[in-house]
């Protein structure tokens, strides 16, 4: 245990430096997400004219949530995970992995967990800056179970968005190009993840039918439960439940996929 603890903290100190080599990259993307979050405060007050609340809650905690979810991308988001591992599979250098005392999962969620420890502190700083013009649509519920809920929300939360990306990757041991699978992915995450519009705005039926998904549970769940769009310590206890289901699930199915995929895997440059 301890040995695996030392192994693994340097694959993260490493993912920190090499990180910290494209920081600018993160900090521009960080600073145009400002842009994206604009737009949703001018869309979401335009929403609002004349009314006081919409789906039961007012433009003050939709911009929350808005906000929330956008720092929340930075900090537990998937980016590019699964190209990468696509592209160790297909040029041979997962190789290196199968001859050392390495697991090849924990060492990309390492990574994984490095690349958004970064990504995520620089996304604060362009948030801070427009703090000033954004505090007065802003209102945090203040119960304390929001945040030990939370926590674990946001854990489980991060290892199902790599999961997810980890699989598309490893689907690299049967398919020479992912990146359909990917989009198509990410065009349904962006709806069912709630990141177009909260998904209590959806129809009845249908947002009890996107809590049983695992979009679900990748962005909105976590920002629901902080920004107060889940009402209930027992609403949340349920979610955290079906949520802990899908990460046994998703490893799961990338314990099958990596296994069936080294059978199909022929050892070639690394």
């Amino acid at each position: 245990m301890r040995t695996a603890f030392h192994k693994y903290r340097h694959v993260f100190l490493v993912g920190v430096q090499s990180n910290l080599v494209y920081r600018w990259n993160f900090a521009i993307r960080a600073a145009f997400s400002l842009f994206h979050l604009i737009a949703a405060v001018t869309l979401w007050r335009a929403a609002f004219a004349g009314k006081t609340d919409i789906g039961g809650f007012s433009l003050a905690e939709t911009l929350t949530y808005f906000v929330t979810l956008m720092v929340l991308q930075f900090f537990i988001g998937a980016f590019n995970e699964d190209y990468q591992v696509s592209e160790e599979i297909r040029n041979g250098l997962i190789n290196q992995f199968l001859l050392k005392p390495v697991n090849y999962f924990a060492y990309r969620f390492t990574l994984f967990v490095s690349a958004r420890t970064i990504s995520g502190l620089l996304v604060l700083v362009p948030l801070a800056l427009a703090m000033p013009f954004l505090h007065e649509y802003l209102t945090l519920p203040s119960d304390p179970w929001r945040l030990w809920m939370g926590l674990p929300a946001l854990a489980m939360s991060a290892v199902i968005q790599f999961g997810i990306a980890f699989c598309f990757g490893l689907l690299s041991f049967w398919f020479l190009e992912i990146q359909s699978f990917v989009i198509l992915s990410f065009a349904v995450e962006t709806v069912l993840g709630g990141q177009v519009f909260p998904l209590d705005l959806m129809p009845a039926g249908l947002f009890r039918l996107s809590q049983f998904l695992p979009y679900y549970y990748q962005m909105y769940f976590p920002a629901a439960i902080l920004t107060g769009r889940i009402a209930t310590p027992a609403e949340a206890a349920v979610g955290l439940g079906i949520q802990a289901c899908w990460v046994v699930a998703l490893l799961g199915l990338i314990h099958v996929l990596w296994t069936r995929g080294l059978r199909r895997h022929t050892a070639v440059g690394g």
